[in-house]
């Protein structure tokens, strides 16, 4: 099993905070992220971590792994 997370305004918009899903072959974040959410694309400029390390859309995800998604972090 993947286990998918999201955080901030992801959370609320999704309207759930993690899921688990069984991985189809060899998938990478975004094949995760459309698994999990009927076929849609993310957000622009979300951001991807793979097991708390940043890592991009096309990174490899495997059985095991957590996967989060969060918006882009602004700061002043």
């Amino acid at each position: 099993m993947i286990t998918i997370r999201y955080f901030a305004s992801l959370r609320e918009q999704l309207g759930k905070e993690q899921e688990r899903i069984e991985p189809a072959g060899a998938m990478t974040a975004l094949d995760a992220w459309k698994s999990a959410n009927d076929g849609r694309m993310p957000p622009d400029n979300v951001l991807v971590a793979i097991n708390q390390s940043y890592a991009s859309l096309d990174a490899a995800v495997n059985a095991g792994d957590e996967v989060a998604f969060f918006p882009p972090v602004t700061g002043g």
